[in-house]
């Protein structure tokens, strides 16, 4: 009999802890500064105000968009449809040209991993200290360390969910409804979600999203080529590589039997992914540049010119191009293509807002009596105009009608609609027995503003004539 013990096969790698050390150089500085950059205006922008009002809003229970001083409406949804694939082609064009860039310096899980890095190291401390702490058997001063840590995490989390809502709900309005614990039951849902996704993400998760969950990742390799810049290891100068010694530290540059890499590890040390550079370019490489940082340190640590490790392409590796023909190769068929479309569609969608008109009109026929003969003699046909001031300012319209002879309008010819308003407004159209064909005749109803001659706007309808 069999008494050996089952085999358990594991189909996924468990996943191993990383402890990334604080990278220090200019693209680290570049990093927080795209890190100060980015969190002023998500946190600062909904506080701004503009005629009155929250600058930026998205009020979804109004169904108004304001952007600052532009007000868009439910029937605007082409706007939108236009903001995302300006986003999408520029995500090609900075993919194309320098790969991973927003990855490592500006995506929120990025950002916000960074965040929640910096509190981890001014709580538990260095990297060495990090992984000392974690290996301690419970004590009172590591759960006060690992409490204040996540007491920190989730203030941050709750804040950024909150501010979150805030573009949705004027947040002056949400800040009211907190103090007073009178949130409604949908924002309070959000803030909580928003709030438990940053940390989960930001803290826990962190390489993982980026590595298994964003699927960035999966299909930025058809957005590469030869020529897109890549955070790169020097195989022909680092290799092969050898341990420091005193000899080398001594000596102007490295003897011809070894490479410049000393195998120190600092670039892997400092990768929030845990990845080896030195292996060439992995999917899980998010362009952050903090190997390239942490190489030139000790490269001049050790009198060896930097740049072992770097920004660079294929074709400057495979051919030794300078930075100045890598340049010249930068504006290729590719980039000017997604270029050219880009400033396409910017220079089209800028078109349309400066041209569109902020006043809306839907006319809608009275379908409970389709045309009737008046006291009179004349046929009268009933409708209710649907008036959307789309501007800020209130103003006064007048309304003519025209498409049928003797046709005339017997309600109040002029209406005044206050900013960012919708008016409904019945009116009746008379004309005379002849005037048109029996059954459909197409008539124009036309706004003008008084106040203003660019404020204008015409509609089609159909004025039924009984048979």
């Amino acid at each position: 009999m069999n008494t050996a013990a089952p085999q358990v096969i594991k189909m996924y790698a468990a996943r191993e802890e990383i402890y990334a050390r604080a990278a220090k150089g200019r693209y680290a500085s570049l990093r927080w500064a795209c890190v100060w950059l980015t969190q002023l205006a998500f946190y600062g922008v909904p506080w701004l105000t503009w005629n009155g009002r929250q600058a930026l809003l998205f009020d979804l229970v109004a169904r108004k968009f304001y952007i600052f001083g532009l007000v868009l409406w439910p029937q605007d949804f082409i706007y939108l449809a236009a903001l995302l694939i300006v986003c999408a082609y520029l995500l090609f064009l900075v993919t194309a040209v320098a790969g991973r860039v927003w990855c490592g310096f500006a995506c929120p899980q990025t950002v916000y991993t960074e965040i929640f890095l910096w509190i981890e190291r001014k709580i538990e401390g260095t990297r060495s200290a990090r992984m000392a702490l974690d290996r301690q058997a419970p004590s009172f001063a590591k759960a006060a360390k690992k409490t204040a840590k996540h007491t920190a995490w989730g203030a941050v989390a709750l804040w950024t969910g909150f501010t979150f809502v805030g573009y949705f709900t004027p947040i002056k309005v949400l800040g009211q409804e907190m103090n007073s614990f009178a949130l409604g039951p949908w924002e309070f849902f959000w803030v909580v979600f928003y709030g438990v996704a940053t940390y989960g993400n930001a803290g826990w998760m962190r390489e993982q999203v980026c590595k298994y969950m964003c699927p960035y990742a999966r299909f930025q390799s058809a957005m590469f080529d030869q020529d897109t810049l890549i955070i790169t290891y020097d195989v022909a100068r680092g290799e092969p590589r050898a341990p420091l010694s005193k000899n080398r530290i001594a000596a102007d540059s490295a003897s011809a039997s070894q490479g410049d890499c000393i195998d120190c590890t600092m670039c892997v040390q400092v990768c929030p992914t845990g990845i080896d550079i030195r292996h060439g370019l992995q999917y899980e490489c998010i362009g952050c540049a903090a190997c390239i940082d942490a190489c030139d340190g000790v490269m001049d640590k050790v009198k060896l010119p930097r740049g072992l490790i770097r920004y660079s392409t294929d074709h400057a590796l495979a051919n030794h191009l300078s930075p100045a023909q890598i340049r010249e190769r930068a504006l290729r068929p590719r980039v000017l293509i997604y270029s050219a479309i880009l400033l396409l569609i910017v220079a089209a969608v800028g078109t349309s807002l400066y041209l569109r008109v902020p006043l809306k009109l839907d006319v809608i026929r009275d379908r409970g009596a389709m045309g009737r003969e008046a006291e009179d003699g004349t046929i009268e046909n009933v409708y209710r105009l649907q008036i959307m001031n789309t501007s800020e300012r209130a103003h006064r319209y007048k309304i003519s009608v025209s498409g049928l002879p003797s046709l005339t309008l017997t309600t109040p010819d002029e209406v005044s609609v206050d900013g960012t308003q919708t008016y409904a407004l019945p009116i009746r159209l008379r004309a005379a027995a002849g005037a048109g064909k029996p059954g459909s005749n197409k008539v124009a109803i036309e706004l003008q503003a008084l106040d203003d001659e660019r404020l204008h706007v015409t509609e089609k309808a159909v004025f039924f004539v009984p048979r």
